[in-house]
C-alpha cells in the first residue's frame, strides 16, 4: 500500500537543531509544508553531501514555506556530534532527527531489518500532515536536493489549483495541464 495521501502517524522523536536538543512530533509538520529526508546513518560519507545539499537550498525551502528534517537512525547526541566535527553536516540549519527506536524508519517504510538502518527516502507532507510526494532508493544512490524543492512547489502548486496538473519537468512558473476530455491523445 502505498503512503501517498496519507495521514502522518503520531511520533515523538529528538532531535538537534542549531545547538539545542529538541523534541520533534508529528504535530511540528502540521501547519506548513514539511521535508523529511531518510539517510541511512551519521558519520558516512554519502550522507555528509545530501545534508550539505538540503543545507545549501534551505533558503528556498524557507522561502517556499517548508521545513526540513533530516532522519537518521542515529541518536540525537550522534547528531550534536556529527554536526560539530563534519564541514557539510555544519551547514545545516534545520533539524536533524533521531530515531534509535525505529519509529519513524518503519511508519515511512524506509527500515531495512538486516541492517537496522534507513533506506535513502524523501517525503513531502502538506500543512495537514499529509503525505503528497515519496521517493525512496538504494542507498548507494544519493539525492539531488533541487528536485526536491521542484516537487514541493509543484505539490504547493496543485494544492493551491486543484483543477490543474503540472506537467513533466515543470518549474514555477511553466504552464500547467487543466485535465479534460479535449487533451486525451492530443499531447
Amino acid at each position: 500500500m502505498s503512503l501517498i495521501n496519507t495521514q502522518v502517524q503520531p511520533f515523538k522523536a529528538q532531535a538537534f537543531k542549531q545547538g539545542k536538543f529538541i523534541e520533534v512530533t508529528e504535530k511540528d509538520l502540521q501547519g506548513k509544508w514539511s521535508v523529511l529526508i531518510f539517510m541511512p546513518a551519521a558519520f558516512t560519507f554519502n550522507c555528509p553531501t545530501e545534508v550539505e545539499d538540503a543545507a545549501d537550498n534551505y533558503a528556498e525551502f524557507q522561502k517556499a514555506g517548508a521545513e526540513v528534517y533530516i532522519v537518521t537512525t542515529d541518536t540525537h547526541f550522534s547528531h550534536k556530534v556529527w554536526h560539530e566535527t563534519s564541514d557539510a553536516v555544519g551547514k545545516a540549519q534545520f533539524a536533524l532527527v533521531g530515531d534509535p527506536t525505529h519509529q519513524l524508519t518503519h511508519a515511512f517504510d524506509v527500515h531495512i531489518d538486516e541492517e537496522g538502518l534507513a533506506l535513502r527516502g524523501t517525503f513531502i507532507t502538506n500543512p495537514e500532515g499529509v503525505i503528497k510526494t515519496m521517493e525512496v532508493h538504494d542507498n548507494a544512490i544519493a539525492r539531488d536536493i533541487s528536485e526536491t524543492l521542484r516537487k514541493l512547489k509543484a505539490a504547493q502548486y496543485v494544492a493551491a489549483h486543484p483543477n490543474e496538473v503540472c506537467p513533466a519537468k515543470w518549474n514555477e512558473g511553466a504552464k500547467t495541464l487543466t485535465p479534460s476530455l479535449d487533451l486525451v491523445g492530443k499531447i
